[in-house]
């Protein structure tokens, strides 16, 4: 017990002078209080580790020491100290939250008996918040692996949001990671004790979507020889992750807007509606906003689910993660397939960022498997597929002979990162402007000046 700090609360003198000198002599730091008013005053101010408390003491007894201590957020261990016909109330103080109480008259041995017991229960509380903290982190956001400052901002807006239970858009090309922050949203979030439930809207076909989403009554149609929960309702009092929302059927779009303005769902072939408590969080590789344009995707679902929109950067946008991902996924695989692996060399390292990453994470994660087991550990340059180790530089100013002005080269630079944006959103002009950081206005100018239109 040394080091521990306990504040003795009793109105007898001989008492508190007889535990002072035990528990000195365990090596304790000891505070004395003549009644509750004063103990109260001192276990606030001084936050002892453990408190000794008398039942009956003038002013403030035991049991309104604890309920004004507990309420003021002391949380210090409480042994309360009673005499004979007074022992119902002891208990009464545990029910309100003391750790253990001790009869007296009580000898030295049964003091320290009863605090090397209360020590032994702070270690094993304070292990208990250091594993539960340490699992916490370890699922959450820390799973998702990247320090370039785009992608860390999107990290932070979603580690912000995962506390409510707003719904999430999270957009960004294939394989950049959507399902990943999606799954670190819910485990950060209140519901991560509640099932993480996750769906592809682009992956079922369009006659089984509904049936899938809401589930479906016995012989409600061919084949459906029992009744089946949706994902609604597995996903209840969790997250409900719907990957390319931009695949639903206009006719499901209506149905899905009314679940989640209702909170309510109702199974095919059903008559009763159920209420499911889910928190959604929506991904595409599309850009909603060009189909609610073209009436593709119904305008009030859109703003329904962008509520919090994330976009994630694609690879090529935060070359700087790279070598902290491949090292990342070589490790994962190397514990996974039992090889033992050796550090990416310079040389590897200097291909990988080269590359431009058309399938972002997933095909970086791909790569660096197939050469680890091609390497059998020490992956070399070789190991690499062809269109890895023979990639260009991905920018290269276009520049030709020995002029170096800058007045006449930058529109040719100029063009050239307009032309790459472009390439790089498949055409859309909105999110090359963002990337350009230029007006849409300005961009369609400049597209009409370059003639790249």
């Amino acid at each position: 017990m040394t080091g521990w700090r306990v504040l003795v609360v009793d109105d007898e003198a001989g008492l508190r002078h007889t535990l002072e000198l035990i528990l000195r002599d365990e090596g304790c730091e000891v505070m004395t209080a003549a009644d509750g008013e004063d103990g109260l005053r001192i276990a606030l101010a001084e936050e002892p580790d453990l408190i000794l408390c008398d039942v009956r003491m003038p002013r403030l007894d035991g049991l309104g020491f604890i309920d004004r201590y507990r309420a003021a957020g002391g949380d210090a261990l409480i042994i309360m100290m009673s005499a004979y016909g007074t022992i119902e109330t002891a208990v009464e103080g545990m029910r309100r939250g003391a750790y253990d109480y001790i009869s007296k008259p009580f000898d030295a041995d049964e003091v320290i008996l009863s605090l090397r017991k209360a020590q032994e229960r702070e270690a094993l509380r304070q292990e208990v918040r250091r594993l539960r903290a340490q699992v916490a982190g370890g699922r959450g956001f820390e799973e998702v692996i990247g320090e370039a400052p785009a992608f860390r901002e999107v990290l932070n807006i979603a580690a912000r949001v995962a506390a409510y239970p707003t719904t999430v858009l999270v957009t960004g090309e294939s394989g950049t990671g959507k399902e990943a922050v999606a799954r670190a949203i819910h485990r950060s979030s209140p519901r991560a004790d509640h099932p993480f439930v996750a769906i592809n809207c682009g992956a079922i076909p369009e006659n089984l979507l509904e049936s899938e989403l809401f589930g479906h009554e016995k012989g409600a149609f061919t084949g459906a020889e029992r009744a089946r929960e949706g994902i609604f309702a597995e996903a209840d009092g969790g997250t409900l992750f719907l990957d390319e929302i931009g695949e639903l059927p206009q006719s499901l779009q209506v149905k899905l807007l009314r679940a989640l303005q209702e909170r309510r769902v109702r199974p095919v072939g059903g008559s009763r509606e159920r209420e499911v408590d889910v928190r959604l969080v929506a991904a595409t590789a599309r850009d909603l906003t060009e189909d609610v344009a073209a009436n593709r995707f119904r305008e009030d679902l859109y703003y329904r689910v962008n509520v919090v929109h994330l976009h994630l950067p694609p690879l090529r946008a935060r070359r700087e993660d790279i070598p902290i991902l491949a090292q990342h996924f070589l490790q994962r695989h190397s514990e996974r397939l039992g090889i033992t692996t050796a550090p990416l060399s310079q040389d590897v390292l200097a291909l990988l960022v080269r590359y431009t990453w058309p399938g972002n994470v997933r095909e970086l994660e791909n790569v660096l498997e197939r050469a680890l087991v091609l390497s059998g550990g020490s992956i070399g340059p070789e190991h690499l597929p062809e269109h890895v180790r023979t990639a260009t530089s991905p920018f290269r100013l276009p520049i030709d002979g020995d002029d170096l002005s800058v007045k006449r080269r930058l529109p040719a630079l100029e063009r050239e990162l307009i032309a790459r944006a472009l390439a790089r959103t498949e055409g859309n002009r909105t999110r090359a402007a963002e990337l350009l950081e230029l007006s849409t206005r300005a961009l369609t100018y400049k597209i009409q000046e370059y003639e790249l239109d």
